[in-house]
This record gives structure tokens, sequence and C-alpha cells, in this order.
């Protein structure tokens, strides 16, 4: 399917541009790893690669959706879509369904990148637990430089 110029098209496109390794900037250091795939259709998101907590995320486009399907080192792999919003460096995903859970259960429920400028950015992860909010986890990053 050819790329569209849709608000969820222009955000992936955006998304694309975090190809490389980020390490966090405060507090513990974090390192995340993405990766443009599958001829450019899907982005996979590896965070603490290496580690026992590996955990990753794909983004592709659906149509015009830009879903994400975060595979959780909690055992579950809730898949969360795009809100389009007008400020275009804030990407906001929010949950859609999941597998291995039931609604109670924790999960991520939510993220939001702030794509500051081409070597820095935030994302602002949320995890839900019996229908409400069960904290975030902000994560500061910096693009490693080769």
């Amino acid at each position: 399917m050819a790329p569209s110029s849709a608000p969820a098209q222009k955000a992936f496109d955006r998304l694309k541009t975090l190809a490389g390794t980020w390490q966090g900037t405060a507090g513990e250091k974090s390192t995340v790893v993405y990766k443009v795939t599958a001829g450019g259709s899907a982005l996979v998101e590896t965070q603490l690669p290496g580690t026992e907590m590996e955990m990753i995320s794909v983004y592709h486009m659906d149509g015009d959706r830009l879903l994400m399907t975060h595979y959780c080192a909690a055992h579950n792999q809730p898949t969360m879509k795009l809100i389009p919003g007008k400020d275009p460096s804030k990407l906001r995903f929010e949950f859609v369904s999941g597998t291995n859970m039931k609604p109670a259960d924790m999960h991520m429920h939510s993220v939001v990148f702030h794509l500051i400028d081409k070597d820095h950015m935030v994302s602002d992860w949320t995890s839900f637990m019996k229908g409400k909010s069960a904290g975030s986890v902000k994560f500061e990053m910096h693009r490693v430089k080769a």
C-alpha cells in the first residue's frame, strides 16, 4: 500500500527518523534502539536491549491509522493507536486492545512522545490497572552519535 498524506502517515514518517540508538539523560541510564524494517513499513523499538527487561514495540500503518503493539515484560501485548493532535512534535498513543491480558490487568495504556529535535526526545509511558492509571514513567533521551 502506498504511503498517504494522512496525519498518521506524517507521524509515522516522523517516528522513523528516530532510527538509531538513544540513551537516557537523567537518572538510570536506559538505552532504546529504533530500527526501520520490512521495506519501511514498520519501526521496531527495542527498550533495554540485552537485559532481562528487554521489551519491543512495533509501529506500523493500518490504512490511515498508526498502530503500535508493545511486547511487554509483563507478558502481555497492548496495542495502541495514534490520537492525532495539533502539535506535530507530540505524538500520543492510546490503548485500543491487548492480548494475553484481562481488562483489569496491569498494562501499558498510553505513551506520549515529545520529539524535541533530531537528537532529543521525551517519552512518557502510563500503565493502567483495574481501569485506572497505575503510574507513569518518563524517559528523557538523547541520540547516541556513531
